[in-house]
């Protein structure tokens, strides 16, 4: 790995890009085309040229495993805790308008709070899926 001196330098300056990309995403998915899944995916692309560059070992200490799992399942529950939110507070499932006395408020705390449950299940399923498939041994 230290003869790639270069790839690790150019690396370490575009990770943090890419992962405030993300963020980017994520947020500005309210106003237009964007949001979770697209920011799961590329945070999740963030660590795999991590992993791909520094190994699976570093990877995995900076996101475990076991992590990565619960913050999968904290997604989701973020995910439908917003929509049963909307249900016990009168209105149908997902109907955001019902979170805040404000219409509008209550509408854009709700796509942000989903698109923001989405997008911490989406990165963590894939980088699960790649710590699967990466820690294989070859036959």
């Amino acid at each position: 790995m230290n003869q790639y001196v270069v790839l690790r330098v150019i690396t370490k300056l575009m990770i943090p890009v890419i992962l405030l990309y993300g963020l980017y995403i994520q947020f500005h998915g309210e106003y237009s085309p964007g949001g979770g899944f697209q920011a799961g995916i590329i945070f999740a692309a963030g660590f795999v040229i991590y992993s791909l560059i520094y190994g699976l070992d570093k990877a995995q200490e900076a996101i475990s495993p076991e992590a990565a799992h619960i913050l999968a399942a904290l997604g989701v529950l973020l995910y439908i805790g917003i929509g049963i939110a909307s249900f016990f507070l009168g209105g149908n499932f997902l109907e955001y308008k019902v979170l805040l006395p404000d219409d509008h408020a209550g509408e854009t705390f709700g796509i942000i709070s989903i698109e923001l449950g989405v997008g911490i299940t989406v990165a963590t399923v894939a980088l699960t899926l790649f710590y699967s498939f990466a820690g294989r041994e070859r036959d």
